[in-house]
């Protein structure tokens, strides 16, 4: 478990938050550490970056594109010093 410390919270905040956790039963560290938990999602498996990519543009639609076919085989790339 981590331990957070915030400091600089002005004192409206402050106690807006313990009427809160007052309502909702709780002490003032569980509202604040279920308010973090309501507000941060959760982490979910949705794949790799390219997965997150296609699903942001996929509305859009799709580019179809002609690509040439090779005529020969590829081969090592020259490297000089």
């Amino acid at each position: 478990m981590a331990t957070l410390t915030i400091r600089g919270l002005d004192d409206e905040t402050k106690a807006r938050l313990r009427v809160s956790a007052a309502r909702h039963g709780r002490s003032m560290e569980a509202e604040v550490r279920s308010i973090l938990e309501e507000a941060l999602p959760s982490r979910q498996a949705s794949g790799g970056l390219g997965s997150r990519i296609h699903a942001r543009f996929a509305d859009i639609g799709g580019v179809e594109l002609d690509l040439p076919g090779r005529s020969e085989m590829p081969r090592a790339a020259t490297l000089q010093a």
